[in-house]
């Protein structure tokens, strides 16, 4: 199977990129390979960078997975939480250079950033799953809750409100926007500030921004998803 992202080491900052020629899927091998990434960014890394591929940055779970049935689609809401809880805590610096379209899960990535920069361009980016028929889950409540500005929380959760680049900047999902061909140098500027910061400091106020949203999803993700897939 060929591998669904790419990771290199650029002096100090660990770069990945998501691209397996289609929607980059959130399926098992994505989740894997990008957990795998931050494992590795973390040993040899002082900050990482993750996009996507040229107008994709990512749609989300895979729905074949999904749409298969409560056992396997159980499976990957949690193999996909632990990613996002792990990326939300990284232990190195994470800059998003969000390449195009993030929508579901694939907009939960985006959040995770410490700092999100996104393509300028007619690309979707927000949280559709009230449009799709299913609850927003307490994780990406959670998520939203810490980054987006108070006032788009209902319109980006319970809405299903989906953002162009530029709205999704004013919303909280991204915290720049740029041109398609800049986005990945503004990324690693960034980047490169954020690594040159004290570690150890950057860590511990991270871990004092995040632990209690951590720790409240963990405390309440498996109820939520079983009350998710049981319908009630």
């Amino acid at each position: 199977m060929t591998e669904p992202l790419s990771y290199s080491l650029e002096d100090s900052l660990a770069v990945v990129r998501m691209d397996d020629g289609k929607v980059n899927a959130l399926s098992d091998a994505m989740i894997d390979a990008l957990l795998a990434a931050l494992d590795r960014a973390e040993r040899e890394a002082k900050a990482l960078v993750l996009t996507g591929r040229a107008e994709r940055f990512s749609a989300g779970f895979d729905l074949r997975v999904m749409m298969s049935g409560p056992a396997q689609a159980t499976a990957l809401l949690k193999h996909g939480s632990e990613l996002l809880l792990r990326y939300y805590d990284a232990a190195v610096p994470l800059v998003i250079a969000c390449t195009g379209h993030a929508l579901a899960a694939g907009a939960l990535l985006v959040l995770t950033g410490d700092w999100r920069i996104g393509a300028t361009g007619a690309f979707k980016i927000g949280l559709n799953e009230v449009s799709i028929g299913l609850p927003v889950p307490v994780l990406a409540m959670e998520l939203a809750r810490d980054r987006l500005a108070p006032a788009e929380l209902p319109r980006a959760t319970l809405m299903a409100n989906i953002y162009t680049p530029d709205d999704a900047a004013r919303a909280g999902f991204l915290d720049a926007v740029a041109p398609a061909d800049e986005v990945l140098a503004r990324a690693k500027q960034e980047a490169t500030r954020l690594a040159a910061l004290p570690a150890r400091p950057y860590r511990a106020t991270k871990q004092y921004l995040r632990r209690a949203t951590i720790d409240h999803i963990r405390s309440t993700i498996d109820h939520d998803f079983a009350s998710l897939l049981s319908g009630a």
